[in-house]
């Protein structure tokens, strides 16, 4: 037999004990099984430009710092490629020939306007470089002679050839500022035809010449004398040889000479042989010449300053 067993008893003190369960879950929104709930009324709608706001609040900041680095290099690379110069046009053959005709032509001015060698050797020869006279000579008592000479020392020594002034009475010595003064042979050195005077008077200023070292074959020269009374005359050539062995008047043997092509004559004789710095590298001693007229035909000998300075007993300072 079925057993009834009966409800529970309802408390009905309590809220809403009285309503069913299934009311209290489908009671309506805002409605409380307790009694209605009351909502906070909505606020106006959302603007676009708060809504932008909001947005770009809710951006990080490192992307906000990414992003300033990204403007600030397209601000300088617009601002290179807006101001940088123009690329330089590509250089042609005809720019590089244009500008080699302009440097040839450029050297070839300051060339121009240079002064020659033969202008400076003998600039500095000048002041040092003396005329030789002389008077009963060994051709005879009445007779006389020229030559040259050069001061190669502050006390006045003049150097010469030696034949120039041998068996002289007399011995005039002229100065490039026109000083003149009577001379003697202060040494001799018949070896070599190398003589020292020594004047009696000098001229106020006494300028030495500079002696200067031995020359290779083919180096240029310049001699200087008084070819056939035509004073301070320049003539140019080279060295043609070294070493050469000639034979001289009274059937004397000159050895160890240099051999160059620049014209000598007559007056020449003592004179200086130099480099192109105007230096002392020779004494003029002679010429060859197959013929009996004592004529320049192409082959003039000097004696080197290493041995010309010995002369005296030593080389002139």
């Amino acid at each position: 037999m079925a057993r009834v067993t009966a409800p529970p008893a309802v408390d009905t003190s309590a809220p809403g004990a009285g309503t069913p369960l299934r009311a209290r879950l489908l009671a309506p929104p805002g409605v409380s099984p307790d009694g209605p709930v009351h909502s906070p009324e909505p606020g106006p709608p959302e603007g676009p430009l708060q809504r932008t706001r909001r947005r770009l609040a809710a951006v990080p900041r490192w992307v906000w710092a990414a992003l300033s680095v990204v403007l600030l290099v397209t601000a300088a690379l617009t601002a290179y490629a807006v101001t940088r110069p123009p690329e330089p046009a590509p250089i042609t053959q005809r720019d590089v020939d244009v500008t080699v005709q302009k440097g040839l032509g450029r050297q070839a001015e300051a060339e121009a306007a240079a002064p020659a060698d033969a202008t400076l050797a003998h600039a500095a020869i000048a002041p040092s470089l003396v005329v030789i006279t002389t008077r009963g000579t060994s051709a005879g008592p009445q007779s006389q002679g020229s030559g040259a000479g050069v001061v190669v020392n502050a006390d006045g020594t003049v150097l010469t050839a030696l034949h120039v002034v041998e068996g002289a009475s007399a011995i005039t010595v002229a100065f490039s500022d026109g000083t003149t003064s009577p001379a003697i042979v202060a040494s001799r050195k018949p070896e070599s035809d190398i003589a020292t005077l020594t004047p009696a008077r000098l001229p106020e200023t006494v300028v030495p010449a500079v002696l200067g070292g031995g020359l290779p074959v083919g180096a240029p020269v310049f001699a200087v004398g008084h070819p056939l009374g035509l004073t301070d005359s320049l003539s140019a050539g080279v060295v043609s040889a070294l070493d050469r062995t000639v034979r001289v008047e009274g059937n004397r043997k000159l050895e160890h000479l240099i051999q160059f092509d620049a014209a000598v004559n007559p007056g020449n004789s003592g004179g200086p042989l130099l480099n192109k710095a105007g230096q002392v590298v020779g004494i003029v001693t002679g010429l060859a010449n197959p013929t009996d007229q004592t004529l320049f035909v192409g082959i003039g000998f000097a004696v080197p300053i290493a041995t010309a300075g010995g002369g005296g007993g030593s080389l002139p300072r």
